[in-house]
């Protein structure tokens, strides 16, 4: 039986010292793991994907936070189902939840309810700060980084798209866009 340990954090100025400390010190001979990417979906998470695969019977997947794992009920659902069929376990562990108990399962799903209610709430209190800001006339949007007047001159004076976007720092598809070919 092994334990396998999961530690994800979302940016690379971040860090999993925290979780990794916490899993060493519940599980010491686990096999410890660490990823830095969005916890928004399992898309795009290479070292979860392998913990997946390589899990079998008997062993268990542990995090230290449910967040750690998935942010959603579709991706907490399709990973404890993964586990289950494999003849395996999931905990997290700061919540005390255990997937090979009944209780465990159950308590999962709810927290797992609750995690994508929370996330849904904060989606639309940013849209609604969002939309009080616009009519406000404070918010603007993303403010416009490459000089569209710069791009018409530089190919009235004869240059391509490939040396204007070479010349500005800026990518071809840009200078087409604003170009409007």
């Amino acid at each position: 039986m092994t334990t396998f340990a999961y530690c994800r954090v979302s940016t690379l100025d971040q860090d999993t010292t925290i979780q990794e400390e916490a899993l060493r010190k519940a599980y010491p001979d686990a096999v410890v793991r660490t990823e830095k990417a969005s916890g928004t979906t399992t898309e795009g998470r290479p070292v979860l994907e392998l913990i997946l695969e390589m899990v079998g019977a008997g062993d268990k997947v542990v995090v230290w936070k449910l967040d750690r794992l998935a942010r959603n009920m579709n991706d907490l659902t399709n990973i404890v189902q993964v586990l289950e069929d494999k003849g395996s376990s999931l905990e997290i562990l700061d919540q005390n939840i255990d997937t090979a108990t009944a209780a465990g399962k159950a308590f999962l799903q709810m927290l797992g309810v609750f995690a994508e209610f929370e996330t849904n709430l904060r989606k639309e209190r940013q849209l609604a700060g969002i939309a009080k800001a616009k009519q406000e006339g404070k918010y603007r949007g993303k403010q416009a980084t490459i000089n569209a007047e710069k791009v018409k001159e530089l190919k009235a004076d004869g240059m391509g798209a490939t040396a204007i976007a070479k010349e500005l720092g800026i990518g071809r598809a840009s200078v087409y866009r604003l170009l409007g070919a």
